[in-house]
């Protein structure tokens, strides 16, 4: 596992295959929380540090509790569970600890929970056949796919924030004002990122 291979991984989780433009999801949050910019950096952060952890939990749940006992059924379940407990986790340490933090942070982190992007990182890092053993992706390399990800989600948020701020003063028709202009400008936004395909096979080549 060279530090090719793992710059690789991580572009691959920012740009190609970018959860939120590419794979659709995380859209909630994409398209609730990024009117400024100020709030799509500090959700980002949170959920940046949310899949990480939640990424190096699940991975040995599932690896050593769920497969051994043939209980793969429950993973959804499981994850869901286990990224409740480190959100309510997260904002209770930082209640505590960081609560300049915790004010700023505080009305996002509940939406972590209901962020399907964790989740499917989460599931993803078990179930992906990308990894240099031949079988999965490994720790180290879930680790780095989960900060990428995270990384991907800021990038979209940050972007989009742009965007809005400047469609916002806009003259568009009227039929268009609201919601309709926003998702116009989220599929163009989506589609840019088209333009990173085969990135990372000419990076290993």
């Amino acid at each position: 596992m060279g530090i090719k291979s793992l710059i690789a991984i991580v572009m691959a989780a920012v740009l190609v295959n970018n959860y939120v433009l590419m794979q659709f999801l995380g859209i909630c949050p994409f398209l609730g929380v990024s009117k400024k910019l100020d709030q799509a950096a500090g959700m980002s952060v949170a959920v940046i540090f949310v899949m990480v952890l939640a990424t190096a939990v699940t991975y040995p749940i599932q690896y050593f509790l769920l497969d051994p006992n043939d209980m793969g059924y429950l993973q959804t379940i499981v994850f869901i569970l286990v990224i409740a407990a480190l959100v309510q986790l997260v904002e209770i340490i930082l209640k505590k600890y960081i609560p300049a933090l915790h004010a700023s942070l505080g009305v996002y982190l509940p939406l972590i929970t209901t962020n399907c992007a964790v989740l499917g990182v989460c599931i993803s890092n078990v179930d992906s056949y990308m990894g240099s053993a031949g079988f999965g992706l490994s720790f180290v390399e879930a680790l780095l796919n989960a900060f990428g990800s995270g990384l991907g989600f800021l990038l979209a948020m940050v972007l989009f924030a742009g965007v809005r701020s400047r469609v916002d003063k806009c003259n568009c028709p009227e039929s268009f004002k609201g919601m309709p202009i926003t998702l116009i400008s989220a599929a163009i936004l989506s589609v840019s990122f088209m333009g990173f395909a085969g990135l990372v096979e000419n990076l290993l080549g």
